[in-house]
């Protein structure tokens, strides 16, 4: 589903591309942010376009940009990294400027990354959540774009297992920003984490907001809606959930919200973040957060940059797991002592057991 914001965003972001490989001439300067001032030459860099959710959308364009910066740190002398901060589908307006890698983030970036790569043969180029196997990147294959994608099936299983769980209502939730592939495997895993939790413990814990067999489901059209993230997780609550998963980016902060709230007034709602540590990206709401089910983002974006800058970029496709810690499930923080030890002790098992095959979550979303 590349959707009606994605068809606004191809031509802007082709012409971004386009005067990121050093072809054309922007009519504007970017909202940007530099390792260094501009007038400073660097050896090597590195250029970042996020999606429309911004850089500091507590999800996976601020872990990219991290990455890059983790670049940067390596060799500061070497490597200078910018990036484009856009906020609307038709704000992807990129300076002029020699980059030795382009990061793109997000599937909505997919059609532009690829006209780019194929215009500009030469130039290194990354994707962040986007890969020809997942059918986002769609056309013929360019050995130019590394491809960084995450299996988080794996870590969403552990994710609804815990849910499951820990929850005593027998009730959790989970819903997603947009419909796609990379949102629902995350919903997947979640759904059928819960599943396996009721086929261990003979239990019946529900799943709203997702039903993996049916793909279907509740979304809230985009990743910035914090009030409406807010009113679909009341009414998660209401309907007697007491753990949600937001796979929705900066909309997760208004399931925090409404999780706070409802904790305040004695209903002892909690939640799990998506993508990164919410205990570090979003830490006013760790006290409400029993875990993150997150991707290896920023080490993933580091490398990539790194391999650009070493000559050593061959493209292809970078597969985040449980066993290499692309897929990650975060510490417990402050439910460390709150979650029994039997259940953290059962999570430990099905991680191993997840990596050496014994277990394979199902999910209807390729990598």
């Amino acid at each position: 589903m590349r959707g009606k914001l994605g068809s606004v965003a191809v031509l802007s972001a082709v012409a971004l591309l386009a005067a990121a490989c050093g072809s054309s001439s922007p009519s504007s300067s970017p909202s940007s942010s530099t390792s260094s001032s501009a007038s400073t030459a660097a050896a090597f860099k590195g250029c970042m376009v996020t999606d429309t959710g911004g850089i500091n959308d507590k999800s996976f364009n601020q872990s990219s940009w991290e990455g890059m910066q983790a670049a940067a740190a390596t060799d500061p002398s070497k490597i200078k990294v910018t990036y484009l901060a856009s906020t609307t589908s038709a704000d992807y307006t990129f300076l002029q400027q020699k980059c030795g890698i382009i990061v793109t983030v997000g599937f909505l970036m997919a059609d532009a990354t690829e006209a780019a790569a194929k215009a500009n043969p030469s130039q290194k180029f990354a994707i962040v959540d986007c890969s020809y196997a997942s059918d986002c990147l769609t056309g013929a294959k360019e050995t130019n774009i590394d491809q960084l994608v995450f299996n988080t099936v794996q870590d969403g299983f552990l994710g609804g297992y815990l849910a499951a769980g820990y929850s005593k209502t027998h009730v959790v939730a989970t819903y997603g920003g947009e419909n796609f592939g990379t949102v629902t495997i995350y919903m997947d895993g979640f759904y059928d984490g819960v599943q396996y939790y009721n086929s261990q413990h003979h239990t019946s814990v529900k799943v709203l907001g997702w039903n993996e067999s049916k793909q279907k489901g509740s979304f809230i059209g985009n990743f910035t809606d914090e009030s409406a993230g807010q009113s679909l997780t009341n009414t998660f609550i209401s309907d007697g959930a007491d753990v949600i998963f937001p796979v929705a980016g900066g909309v997760g902060l208004g399931t925090a919200k409404a999780v706070q709230t409802a904790d305040s007034s004695g209903k002892h709602i909690t939640m799990e973040w998506v993508d990164t540590d919410g205990c570090v990206s979003a830490a006013t709401y760790c006290p409400y957060m029993i875990t993150s089910v997150t991707k290896g983002i920023t080490e993933a974006v580091k490398t990539a940059v790194l391999a650009a800058a070493d000559n050593t970029f061959k493209g292809g496709t970078y597969i985040g797991t449980l066993a290499n810690g692309g897929a990650v499930l975060s510490p417990y923080h402050d439910f460390a002592s709150k979650i029994p030890a039997a259940l953290q002790s059962e999570l430990v098992t099905i991680k191993s057991e997840i990596e050496s095959g014994k277990i394979v979550p199902k999910t209807k979303s390729p990598v």
